[in-house]
């Protein structure tokens, strides 16, 4: 990492921030992307297997499903932009520009899909691996950025990997003079460890934009990826943003399980294109649950499936396959394919043993849809981000065309912001002090198996009172033994998981305990907390 100044931060290289850095450069601001990765790829967006929604016929059925899956309880106004900016922007930036290899026919069409929820085949895709390939193609050209130095409107970009954001700088937290406290609440960047280094050196912006992805790496069955602790949103937390909607964590209802091998999705599409839930006993059991039956909204099909589980005799239901062509679907589906005959499945000949796991945060840090929060000069964007779009579910393959449709929008009102404005305030800060002792890595492993744990038993699936009442307790005194340990100890990266993710799942455990309907994802079953009559 070099340089201390630049005009935009970016903290994560997922396709949110991908998609930011490459609109800002352009736009002609000096951008610098980090990434706590040791390469840039490495983030939850890779893993998107489904696809990107490209719907640009009825706008109305469209808000529709997005309303619907959501239990009613999406924002419109960000429901309206998904609507409006989503189509132009996935064909100007991924089609044309980034030409994205999304699957097409022998005429050269884009080819379509649907997934649960949806009411229409709206969805293109990459085969099953469209996060994947949007990232690949965002990351190449950030590349070319990077290369070539100045740009033809006077940007740069800069990217630097193996850097974790630390904590955010504040005029009120951070600056050496004091009478900045008495300014607005504004961000003037992040403290960043630089791992090569050793050390953690600010790093001052004009604008700091929080794309750190999601948090699913707080429960013990998990889609995300290793670094998906919710940083974003603890960082944000600690220096007053308003965060929303905690407790709306969605879990994907089918994910490849089979002891003594490494889960791994097994994508919504499989069952768009006809794959059917079936339980220990070979029943088709969804349409006992809702109409839709396998295609039936997420929240729905884990509860069913959770369900299932405590009344059959086996620790997983499956996917049935048998009535899809298998050439297709091996050709639909080639690195599920590849990854379950790796694992000892064929899915062409046996069905695919599955259970839920935490897939998406549907909650974080509130914004409007160009990412701006309740702090002067930070954004946050992606999944660390709450607009609302997607209330209290989030409808299938909305999230990549959220991290484009925010990327960009908020590139756009940063430069115009920048240009008119030359006197950002940025002054000296005070420097990272940092202790010698190195932290022990048994204690690490061991509060985030606790945290793990503790979320999937007491904040997961199905909630109690009881039970977030216990979560809570644990919690907030391992938080207490964790701020301790965090202050005597030099920084390294799983140190700053572990600050970041007891934070993180307080959070989610205040939320869910404050609110005690149950709606999408948060379900609450208080009756499980009566007595039972003795026997």
């Amino acid at each position: 990492m070099t340089g201390d100044r630049t005009d935009c931060l970016v903290i994560g290289a997922g396709a949110a921030g991908a998609v930011y850095a490459l609109q800002a450069a352009r736009a002609g601001l000096h951008v610098t992307l980090i990434t706590g990765a040791r390469e840039l790829h490495a983030s939850n967006s890779l893993w998107a297997q489904g696809g990107i929604i490209y719907d640009e016929g009825d706008g109305d059925l469209l808000r529709a499903d997005i309303d619907a899956a959501s239990g009613h309880s999406a924002n419109p106004a960000a429901v309206d932009a998904i609507v409006r900016d989503g189509p132009r922007l996935v064909r100007e930036l991924l089609i044309a520009d980034l030409q994205v290899g999304f699957d097409r026919d022998a005429e050269g069409a884009l080819r379509f899909t649907r997934e649960a929820s949806h009411s229409r085949h709206r969805i293109i895709y990459a085969k099953d691996h469209t996060g994947r390939a949007i990232l690949t193609a965002l990351h190449e050209r950030l590349a070319e950025l990077a290369d070539a130095g100045a740009l033809p409107g006077g940007g740069s970009l800069t990217v630097a990997t193996g850097c974790f954001a630390v904590d955010l700088l504040t005029l009120s937290h951070s600056s050496v003079d004091f009478l900045d406290r008495y300014r607005p609440l504004s961000c003037i960047g992040a403290h960043v460890l630089d791992v090569a280094a050793g050390e953690a050196r600010p790093l001052l912006a004009k604008k700091t934009v929080l794309a750190t992805g999601g948090l699913g790496q707080l429960y013990l069955h998990s889609t995300n990826d290793a670094g998906a602790y919710g940083h974003g949103v603890a960082m944000a937390y600690r220096v007053g943003a308003r965060v929303i909607d905690m407790e709306y964590v969605q879990f994907h209802p089918t994910v490849f399980h089979r002891r003594g091998e490494r889960p791994f999705l097994i994508s919504e599409a499989v069952r768009g294109e006809g794959g059917v839930l079936i339980n220990h006993g070979g029943e088709a059991f969804m349409e006992r649950y809702h109409p839709d039956g396998s295609l039936a909204p997420r929240d729905v099909i884990s509860r069913s499936i959770h369900s299932e589980l405590l009344r059959g005799a086996s620790d997983t239901v499956y996917i049935d396959l048998s009535g899809v062509d298998a050439d297709y679907a091996r050709a639909r589906f080639p690195t599920i394919n590849a990854r379950l005959l790796a694992a000892g499945v064929d899915m062409t000949r046996e069905p695919i043993p599955v259970v839920p796991a935490a897939h998406y945060s549907c909650g974080g840090i509130h914004t409007d849809m160009a990412g701006n929060t309740n702090i002067a000069h930070l954004s946050a964007i992606g999944e660390t981000a709450c607009t609302g779009l997607h209330g209290a579910n989030r409808l299938a393959s909305t999230s990549l065309l959220e991290c484009v449709v925010m990327g960009a929008t908020a590139a756009r009102r940063h430069a115009a912001e920048i240009a008119a404005d030359a006197d950002f305030h940025l002054p000296a800060v005070r420097p990272w002090v940092m202790a010698a002792a190195e932290p022990d890595e048994e204690l690490i492993t061991q509060d985030l198996s606790v945290i793990r744990n503790t979320m999937w038993h007491y904040v997961g699936l199905v909630r109690t009172a009881k039970r977030l009442d216990r979560a809570g307790n644990l919690l907030r005194e391992l938080k207490s033994e964790i701020d301790g340990f965090y202050a005597d100890n030099a920084l390294t990266p799983r140190l700053l998981a572990l600050r970041n993710a007891v934070q993180t799942a307080l959070l989610i455990t205040y939320a869910a305990l404050r609110n005690p309907r149950s709606t999408g994802c948060h379900y609450r079953n208080d009756s499980l907390d009566r007595a039972r009559p003795r026997t």
